[in-house]
């Protein structure tokens, strides 16, 4: 306490100041003390303030170590082959769309996965002879606490221009044969086209139809491990009959603040309702990314049809969005026509050169350089070769290579082994032989 406060007080004691001169001293002592406990109060906020802070800090470093550690784990896991599966729940969604819920069959625990990876079915349909290899994504994350896998699958019915195309086999297996208690194989969860969860910058998850099925497994998995992270989530439909996982949509979007989800319907029904079904009239195209996002500085993610993913892509590209952020997925050659290198005119000038033998076919022809890949150019010169994605992942195009080598168009998801090439991701490099 200050000194000249404390003798004076000494000297009110002893009756030698007058009543006024004590008051004044006694005010001043109050103003003393008030200044104390203000200071006192101002060092106590201060240093709560930056307790927070480095509280905050540790939460986020910690954050990261862990999601670093599950990615670090999830690329380890896994099983080799084919994995028995049973069909412990069977939802429909919306029209011709059902999420199948599934466990081990063994019983053992469920390895991680990647946001974003999906599964390879390998189907055994009556009248075929051999199995029908499938790819679908995985529609759920799996946070360590979920012991089942899921994917959510829509019934491909014959296109509308060409009724006399039957419709898809696996998904019309899916859909109208496969029922609660079968068993299925299934392939471990692999796939190049996933969410970096070590990673905290902002992203945009853009999907159509069915597609929507990884990027609700990649914002179910940012919700899951308490991140932060801003997210903005449009999805495409006709209506609310298509509206895959609505209710799971809707409930993410409620609880995380940070994931914002924007419904586009472009045929709305009557009995659909603006500003609770959907939020904006039309589809999801550049233009109403530009109306809602504060700039065009994200990560991009999409998934959707071969025309929803070109619209989108051209249209990023003339935002000015570079080619490195935006990650996309598509089963089927829209995938393989973005990411094929164009070929040189050095290039062209060797490849009209290069003649391909099917040697069981019996038929040997010179290679055109502007056939997409070797499968597409094996079809052309009616040589059958098994396919399934179309997009190097399931590895059913795979075909023995007796002599030659080729160039990869994209790095497939499922390496082939020696002597052998993925014929849907891949063009010859020089005269090939091949078992087919």
């Amino acid at each position: 306490m200050n000194a000249t406060l404390i003798d004076s007080l000494r000297g009110v004691s002893g009756g030698s100041l007058s009543f006024a001169a004590g008051f004044a001293l006694l005010a001043g002592l109050l103003a003393w003390l008030a200044v104390e406990i203000f200071r006192s109060l101002l060092r106590t906020f201060a240093e709560n303030k930056q307790q927070r802070v480095a509280l905050e800090k540790l939460r986020a470093q910690l954050t990261e170590t862990k999601l670093r550690c599950q990615s670090a784990a999830q690329a380890e896991s896994g099983w080799n082959g084919i994995r028995k599966f049973a069909v412990t729940k069977k939802a429909n969604e919306c029209d011709d769309v059902n999420a199948f819920y599934l466990k081990p069959h063994d019983g053992r625990s469920l390895p991680p996965f990647k946001p974003g990876q999906y599964l390879t079915f390998q189907l055994d349909l009556p009248g075929r002879d051999k199995p029908l290899i499938r790819c679908y994504s995985l529609s759920d994350c799996n946070d360590g606490k979920k012991d089942f896998y899921r994917v959510t699958i829509k019934k491909e019915k014959s296109p509308p221009d060409k009724p006399e195309l039957p419709p898809g086999a696996g998904s019309s297996f899916f859909t109208d044969v496969v029922k609660e208690g079968d068993i299925l194989n299934v392939k471990a969860p692999t796939g190049h086209f996933f969410l970096d969860m070590t990673k905290m910058n902002p992203i945009v998850l853009l999907a159509g139809g069915v597609g929507i099925t990884p990027m609700l497994c990649m914002a179910n998995a940012i919700a899951a491990s308490g991140s932060k992270r801003e997210a903005y989530f449009f999805f495409g439909v006709r209506n609310v009959r298509e509206h895959i996982h609505k209710a799971e949509l809707e409930k993410l979007a409620a609880e995380n603040d940070n994931i914002h989800l924007h419904i586009a319907y472009s045929k709305p029904s009557e009995k659909d309702v603006k500003g609770k079904d959907y939020q904006h009239e039309g589809r999801v195209g550049i233009e109403l990314l530009k109306e809602v996002l504060p700039s065009n500085n994200f990560e991009y993610y999409l998934c959707g049809s071969g025309a929803f993913m070109k619209s989108l892509t051209d249209g990023l590209e003339a935002w000015g969005v570079p080619d490195s952020v935006v990650h996309f997925e598509a089963f089927g050659p829209a995938t393989v026509k973005k990411k094929a290198a164009v070929p040189t005119q050095a290039e062209t000038t060797h490849l009209q050169k290069v003649m391909v033998t099917f040697a069981r076919s019996g038929k040997t022809v010179r290679w055109e350089p502007s056939a997409e890949n070797i499968l597409e150019f094996a079809k052309a010169q009616g040589v059958k070769i098994d396919s399934g994605c179309c997009a190097g992942s399931c590895g059913s195009c795979v075909v023995a290579m007796k002599s030659g080598d080729v160039t990869y168009l994209k790095k497939p998801d499922t390496t082939p082994d020696a002597g052998t090439c993925l014929t849907c991701v891949c063009r010859p490099k020089n005269d090939l032989v091949l078992d087919a």
